[in-house]
């Protein structure tokens, strides 16, 4: 009687890669965009009245 060894499933191949590059967002640093997204966060505090046109340190 043979005994045979079950192998564990293999790795995906294009996973070493990606975390090799250090995969993600691309160009993270745009002023711009933050900008946009502060203005974006204080209208949404704004309309759910979390705070007030006075509240706002920037």
């Amino acid at each position: 009687m043979k005994v045979t060894i079950k192998l564990p499933k293999p790795r995906n191949p294009l996973a070493a890669p990606a975390r090799a590059r250090k995969a993600g967002a691309h160009a993270s640093y745009n002023p711009a965009r933050r900008v946009r997204r502060i203005e974006k966060q204080k209208l949404n505090q704004a309309l759910s009245g979390r705070k007030t046109e006075g509240d706002y340190d920037a």
